[in-house]
């Protein structure tokens, strides 16, 4: 079981070296303090569960909070299906809407390798003669 990607070894070396750096007399209340902080953030957890439930009434219940977990979501995944929803969507070939899409591509193809790309210079307005307002702030 991990708890923030800890694993139990990792838990143990964690204690091994905060029993060596603070040493035996102030474990204890360190131990403490650490406790008081875990069930003060579980009473946080638990007034706001309590709250959105007071708030949402019987529909708190009704929601299934694993579909909205955001570790769920993987974005390959989603621009995969994403992709093959476009191919599924495709126009049939030998229709109209292939015909004018071919046709189409190919007209921006053309056009692109037609024109040679021209370098723009950025521009000084003082001197390319643009407008300029001496009153503007």
């Amino acid at each position: 079981m991990t708890i923030l990607g800890l694993t139990l070894d990792k838990l143990i070396v964690i204690g091994v070296i905060a029993a060596i750096i603070l040493g035996p007399e102030r474990l204890p209340a360190a131990a403490e303090r650490l406790a008081g902080l875990v069930r003060s953030l579980r009473d946080l957890a638990n007034g706001a569960k309590d709250r959105m439930r007071e708030e949402m009434g019987p529909e708190f219940d009704d929601v299934d909070w694993r579909k909205l977990d955001p570790r769920q979501y993987d974005p390959r995944r989603i621009v995969r299906e994403a992709l093959q929803d476009d191919a599924s969507a495709a126009p049939a070939p030998g229709s109209a809407a292939a015909a004018a899409a071919t046709v189409a591509a190919t007209a921006a193809a053309g056009r692109s390798a037609s024109r040679p790309r021209r370098r723009v210079e950025p521009r000084d307005p003082l001197v390319d003669g643009a407008p300029f307002d001496a009153e503007a702030t």
